[in-house]
């Protein structure tokens, strides 16, 4: 995968301007005397149980020396106590103390002040983007320094039905990325944006339903199935795309197992998708859920000349 030179540049820059902003420049973090690194280890604590020095270390990143010195003055601070592990006394697990847990109370009163009135400035499809994109690429860091190819699972959820903004955001993700990869313009937004809505006033109908994958509320992949548009009881496949972010993770195949899962419930003798040469990943996913092609011709209904390709899945009754 390529990444722009440029928007590496322009995520190091605002990496470097959230650690002021934040306060990590200071020798103490977040209105205590603490430095950054025993918040963290206040906060964590607080959020597992039966944490160990040696488990902190592996969490926070850093050398043993350094978290057991650390540990040390928060102990003598009255902020953390250990206690024996009663079948191994060699094992001590971390606990706060009344101290300790008022100390982290303050923290956490003090971070979501931070983050309210920074998304005091942003609307809320740019507060959902910017939880969508910090755990993604927090899970991505962690992942690399782990020497792990895969990120954390995502807390990604899969809706159906009609939710707010729906029509907005399919046609956002979909002109985000043909625009990107394959130059489609106004027109093509447009036409998603027209048909999208169209088909959003005919969701009441049984024989039409939509999946949304949600990700902190934010919509970011979604697929339809329009059970009225070709007729002769044959649905047809539409509007299947995914956020950048999203990509690859398995959501699109989550998506790709409801609809088909559906299609055979409903008992549709076919299902018929359009698409184009190139998108390779797209269709082997299609192949795999039993999709084969059946016409391939040069088309402009997109608004940009492509090799328009028609897939059909026939429905075998069990």
């Amino acid at each position: 995968m390529t990444t722009n030179i440029a928007e590496i540049d322009s995520i190091r820059a605002a990496s470097r301007m959230m650690v002021r902003e934040l306060g990590f420049m200071n020798p103490t973090l977040a209105s205590t005397g603490y430095s950054a690194s025993a918040v963290h280890a206040l906060l964590e604590i607080d959020a597992r149980e039966d944490m160990t020095s040696a488990q902190l270390v592996q969490l926070l990143g850093l050398e043993k020396s350094s978290v057991s010195r650390m540990l040390a003055k928060l102990v003598a601070a009255g902020e953390l106590r250990e206690e024996a592990v009663s079948n191994d006394g060699r094992i001590k697990l971390l606990r706060l103390t009344e101290k300790g847990r008022t100390t982290v109370a303050q923290i956490h009163a003090f971070g979501q002040l931070q983050v309210r009135n920074a998304f005091g400035n942003l609307n809320r499809s740019q507060q959902q983007a910017v939880a969508q994109g910090l755990a993604a690429y927090a899970g991505a860091l962690k992942a690399h320094r782990l020497g792990s190819a895969e990120q954390e699972q995502s807390l990604i959820t899969i809706t159906t039905g009609y939710r707010s903004g729906l029509v907005g955001r399919i046609a956002e993700m979909h002109a985000a990325f043909y625009s990107t990869h394959f130059g489609f313009g106004q027109f093509f937004e447009s036409k998603v944006a027209s048909g999208v809505a169209e088909f959003a006033g005919r969701l009441h109908e049984p024989c039409n339903r939509v999946w949304t994958a949600l990700l902190n509320g934010r919509i970011v992949g979604s697929l339809a199935i329009d059970g009225q548009d070709l007729g002769d009881n044959k649905a047809h496949l539409r509007w299947f795309v995914l956020d950048d972010g999203c990509r690859g993770s398995g959501v699109g195949r989550i998506l790709m197992a409801e609809a088909m899962a559906f299609c055979d419930i409903r008992g549709f003798s076919e299902t018929h998708l359009w698409t184009f040469k190139g998108l390779d990943a797209a269709r082997k996913l299609y192949e795999s859920f039993g999709f084969r092609l059946m016409n391939e011709e040069q088309g402009a209904q997109w608004g940009s000349t492509v090799t328009e390709q028609q897939f059909a899945r026939v429905h075998r009754p069990a």
